[in-house]
């Protein structure tokens, strides 16, 4: 699986064999792994990098409902970790080789805007990935339209297949991330700022999954890879476009995406106003109707209690019979 065009022969073992032959390097490691599924003896080991380990199954004997599956962390989590950590290298060399290097022949950049460009156009691809990817299990377990689902029953020892399996996949390419500093060949100015943002994802995402704070986390890191996916996406435009007619354009974007959600936010509190005001005209309504009773229901009320008033208010007094 030749990933990189080798211009030279370098010594077998030496730094530059492998930072040029890393691709090729891991992929054979994976590939071990997965033929080990091939051999009883050693697919229970090889099953346990490959697949989600920590399986609950809960069965409802009572009402005829189908068994759900739910998931817990572990030790054995890292080498499911260690073996995505593989697959997300490989991802990156495919990247980097088909998309990012011809890109880079057409633009002719500089050292400088070559590696950043070449961080951006990474970040983007996985940044886009991660979003749609946790959106859609925002929308499927309904954590955005039921907030109470963040701190009703916690800890959540449990988790879904989905959400344990996008938590193993985050770290691992965080954790994916510290080799590619060596095989990249970061300039040392560099390497201390991407260390820095590289150490405090796997830190908080380690966090989140560790501490079980996972819906939460992925309430957070949704809305961030969104705005991360615009900075890179801006800044790919920034180092492509000589004339900078698409960063611009990119900024018209943001602007107006920032004015669509205001406007949103504006007719939310409007519409809670007028419904607000809306329940209080019936209440003085009620209030007002409570008044004196016309003077027909009065006497009609007072002739069937069998007496009868004038509109003075004195009841007329019986004549008395003449005598004959």
């Amino acid at each position: 699986m030749g990933l990189r065009k080798k211009s030279k022969n370098p010594a077998v073992l030496s730094h530059e064999f492998v930072i040029q032959n890393h691709a090729d390097i891991v992929s054979c490691v994976a590939m071990v792994i997965l033929l080990g599924l091939m051999f009883e003896i050693t697919a229970k080991f090889a099953i346990m990098f490959i697949t989600v380990q920590y399986n609950v199954t809960y069965t409802n004997v009572d009402e005829e409902i189908d068994s759900i599956n739910f998931y817990e962390y572990g030790f054995k989590d890292l080498a499911t970790i260690f073996f995505y950590m593989l697959i997300a290298i490989i991802l990156h060399a495919v990247i980097q080789e088909y998309i990012l290097d011809k890109i880079n022949r057409r633009l002719h950049l500089s050292k400088t805007k070559h590696s950043k460009f070449n961080e951006s156009g990474q970040l983007a691809f996985f940044y886009l990935f991660s979003f749609i990817w946790g959106g859609s299990i925002l929308i499927g377990e309904k954590f955005t339209t039921d907030p109470t689902l963040l701190w009703e029953g916690y800890p959540h020892t449990h988790m879904f297949f989905q959400v344990k399996f996008f938590y193993i996949c985050q770290i691992a390419y965080w954790l994916h991330a510290l080799p590619e500093l060596y095989f990249q060949k970061v300039r040392k100015e560099d390497i201390a700022r991407q260390l820095y943002y590289i150490c405090l994802y796997i830190f908080h995402i380690t966090g989140a999954y560790v501490l079980n704070l996972h819906r939460l986390g992925l309430i957070l890191l949704v809305p961030h890879y969104l705005v991360e996916l615009l900075f890179h996406a801006s800044r790919l435009f920034y180092f492509s476009d000589e004339n900078k007619q698409k960063g611009i354009s990119c900024l018209a974007a943001i602007c107006l995406t920032q004015a669509w959600m205001m406007w949103k936010f504006i007719n939310f509190q409007l519409k809670k106003w007028r419904e607000h005001t809306q329940n209080q005209i019936p209440r003085k309504k009620v209030t007002n109707t409570k008044s004196k009773p016309s003077k027909k229901e009065y006497n009609k009320a007072n002739a069937s209690n069998g007496t009868v008033k004038t509109e003075s208010g004195t009841s007329p007094r019986a004549r008395k019979a003449k005598a004959s």
